[in-house]
C-alpha cells in the first residue's frame, strides 16, 4: 500500500521537502494520486534509498525513549542533518553542471578572439640586379 508523502517523511525520519527534491531529482520513485494529485509513493521504493526509523524510536513506551540517542529531539536533527547534506549533493550537482556550461562557454569564446585571419601571400621580391640591366 503506497504511503502519502507525509506518511514516507515520518516512516524514513526526512522532512517532506527532502522527499520532494529526491522525486525531483529522480532518486525516489513515485506517483501522484489521480484524485488529489498527492504523491504516493511505496514503501519499499522509499526504504530503498532511506532506511526506517528505529523502531525503538516507534515503538517506545508512552512516547519515553530508551536511550538519548533515541530522543525525539535527536530523531529531528538527524533529519535535519540528513536534509542538509540532501541539499548538499544536490548544490553539488548544480555546481558541476556550472563549471562544464562555464568550460564550454570559455572554449567558445577563445575561439571567437583567436585571429582568424588568413595571412596574406608576401609579395614576390623583386631582383634588383634586372634594373640594371638594358637589353
Amino acid at each position: 500500500m503506497p504511503l502519502t508523502l507525509a506518511e514516507a517523511a515520518k516512516s524514513a525520519g526526512r522532512s517532506k521537502s527532502a522527499l520532494l527534491r529526491s522525486i525531483k531529482a529522480g532518486r525516489l520513485s513515485a506517483e501522484r494520486d489521480a484524485l488529489t494529485g498527492a504523491w504516493l509513493i511505496e514503501a519499499s521504493e522509499l526504504h530503498r534509498l532511506y532506511p526506517p526509523v528505529s523502531e525503538a524510536v516507534l515503538g517506545a513506551a508512552n512516547g519515553v525513549p530508551h536511550t538519548k540517542r533515541d530522543a525525539p529531539e535527536m530523531v529531528e536533527l538527524r533529519a535535519r542533518l540528513n536534509d542538509a547534506l540532501d541539499q548538499i549533493q544536490d548544490l553539488r550537482q548544480q555546481r558541476d553542471q556550472a563549471q562544464t556550461q562555464l568550460a564550454a562557454a570559455q572554449e567558445r569564446i577563445a575561439a571567437l578572439l583567436t585571429d582568424q585571419r588568413v595571412a596574406a601571400p608576401a609579395p614576390a621580391r623583386r631582383s634588383w640586379w634586372r634594373w640594371g640591366r638594358r637589353a
